[in-house]
């Protein structure tokens, strides 16, 4: 079992930053591909980045440029860069660890989620 828990939410103005973390019980935390998705009201929830046990990188078109994704094996956290923030941004972020064993076991893990809002 893995306990995620995120931190970093909040209320920004359009063009803000905020860095959001997640950090993970697991102390194979590095094996683990890692994501942030968020849920917007009355919409499904998306990945927004992620970043595998092995350091590739992918992103949401709609944050491309604009959100990093990095984690530190070492403190078994991932790390959500948010910068130029927009008001379609508002959702609440979620942390996700994800891993498929060699005989095709998968392992998903959520977080309780953070709430970041975007608005003047």
């Amino acid at each position: 079992q893995v306990h995620l828990v995120e931190s970093g939410g909040g209320l920004v103005q359009p063009g803000g930053s905020l860095r959001l973390s997640c950090a993970a019980s697991a102390s194979i935390f590095s094996i683990y591909d890692m994501g942030w998705y968020r849920q917007a009201p009355g919409k499904q929830r998306e990945l927004v980045a992620g970043i595998t046990s092995g350091n590739s990188t992918n992103y949401a078109d709609s944050v491309k440029g604009r959100f990093t994704i990095s984690r530190d094996n070492a403190k078994n956290t991932v790390y959500l860069q948010m910068n130029s923030l927009k008001p379609e941004d508002t959702a609440v972020y979620y942390c996700n660890a994800r891993r498929i064993t060699m005989s095709s076991t998968l392992f998903n893990y959520w977080g309780q989620g953070t709430q970041v809002t975007v608005s003047s």
